[in-house]
């Protein structure tokens, strides 16, 4: 049995598809039943509360294991569970920002959760992938109000990442042989400006679409969270941005080609693909 976490999110959703397409058994653990996806037997239980636990590691030999946001608890909860259930296998999603060098304060959130995972004595393969392509969707509420895209990184470069190629990967560390104690680093193969992808997405829904600089980085914080973030996240945002814009070439993985034997999915690819969300 495998047990996925984050089940209900955007590389949930895909490696739930992805684990049924090779006729996996997959359970997926849910806070909301309402949003559990595909044909997959579903839990209700919270990694906030371990006593929620038991019954979703029950018979468990592998795991997805997705915690968001910036604490550990929640890794905690799941790694306890996991050790006492026997899983065999851990496939823990984590981040690129931890190749930094000094690692920035996003890299080492992940990096703490990567040794908490690692301490279980659980076999463990570690994937990092870079930025995501739907983190586009952050720009809904700009594009829908005024027609523009916010730009934090001015001329820098990076290489955005399908969460389906991530969730392809994930299922196949997963499912076959070979992947216990490897890290695998992902990314796309496009290392792409805002302005780049705002001209894609542009191309893609068939509107013109404006791109400002930010002015602060208040402003900047504000376009990946309009409703606020907690101060250390807002620091880290703004640290990360700030490499982000110093990166002109933009950092590239072969990683997804050479495990899946195809080509990551384009940006391109992915905007045809999510048309209708830039334009309910």
């Amino acid at each position: 049995m495998l047990l996925i976490t984050g089940a209900t999110g955007n590389i949930g959703h895909e490696l739930t598809a992805a684990l049924e397409g090779k006729q996996a058994k997959v359970r997926l653990l849910v806070r909301d039943p309402a949003r559990a996806a595909g044909r997959a037997e579903h839990v209700v239980a919270d990694l906030d509360d371990p006593a929620t636990l038991p019954p979703a590691f029950d018979g468990v030999s592998k795991l997805f294991l997705l915690t968001p946001g910036i604490g550990l608890t929640q890794t905690e909860h799941a790694v306890a569970a996991a050790r006492a259930a026997g899983v065999q296998h851990i496939v823990h999603l984590s981040s690129a920002n931890v190749l930094g060098d000094p690692m920035p304060a996003m890299g080492r959130w992940h990096h703490d959760r990567e040794e908490l995972v690692r301490a279980s004595g659980i076999p463990a393969t570690i994937l990092r992938p870079g930025a995501f392509m739907t983190n586009t969707l952050e720009w809904l509420p700009t594009i829908r109000e005024g027609g523009f895209v916010l730009n934090p990184i001015g001329q820098g470069r990076f290489a955005p990442i399908d969460p389906a190629d991530i969730a392809a990967v994930a299922a196949v560390a997963l499912t076959e042989e070979g992947h216990q104690g490897k890290q695998y680093v992902l990314t796309g193969e496009e290392a792409l400006t805002v302005i780049e992808q705002v001209q894609i997405l542009s191309t893609a829904i068939g509107r013109d679409l404006e791109v400002r600089p930010v002015a602060s980085p208040e402003e900047a914080v504000r376009s990946r969270f309009p409703r606020g973030a907690p101060p250390a996240l807002a620091d880290a945002l703004i640290e990360g941005y700030t490499l982000m814009r110093a990166d002109t070439t933009g950092f590239r993985t072969n990683t997804v080609r050479r495990l899946l034997g195809r080509a990551p999915r384009t940006f391109s690819d992915w905007c045809t693909r999510n048309t209708h969300r830039f334009r309910s």
